[in-house]
């Protein structure tokens, strides 16, 4: 694991993922996404998507008792297996062998109040040679996230 000792990234993570804890409890994040850029071509070489969706609390008839809650060891177990599962996929990703940036995307509800600092910007999907992996999924009471990565791969010899 790396850990940043740049204050100004520092401060820029901080103040995401403020945001996005606001959004979460308030229901209106629909997806997140880290995309890896070429720091010289800009092209995105992988992109690491969370679909957050948020649990219905009621049952599938239209109403009744929700669900029994779900402890939060396993909870903790879900998040531990998909923590697992990205740490592990560095066996099939290819190495990032240029110098990289990174985004963080957001898809909020047309409701959620968004910071004047942000821009709209484009999904950075992976535009030629690409492949993509579904990770485990995790669920809480409150939201269910599906994972995945895309990647660009290397070229052929």
């Amino acid at each position: 694991m790396l850990i940043s000792t740049d204050d100004a990234l520092q401060a820029y993570l901080k103040q995401i993922l403020a945001q996005l804890e606001s959004w979460l409890m308030a229901g209106q994040i629909s997806k997140l996404i880290m995309a890896i850029n070429s720091k010289e071509t800009r092209e995105t070489i992988e992109r690491w998507q969370f679909d957050i969706h948020v649990v219905d609390t009621k049952d599938e008839n239209g109403g009744g008792a929700p669900p029994p809650p779900k402890s939060e060891k396993a909870i903790h177990a879900e998040i531990a297996a998909i923590i697992r599962q990205i740490t592990a996929s560095v066996t099939f990703l290819p190495m990032l062998e240029e110098k990289c940036t990174f985004n963080i995307l957001v898809y909020a509800d047309n409701n959620a109040e968004v910071p004047t600092t942000w821009i709209d910007s484009d999904p950075h999907y992976i535009k030629k040679n690409s492949e993509q992996v579904k990770l485990r999924s995790f669920s809480t009471d409150v939201h269910k996230v599906d994972a995945l990565v895309a990647y660009r791969l290397e070229n052929e010899l």
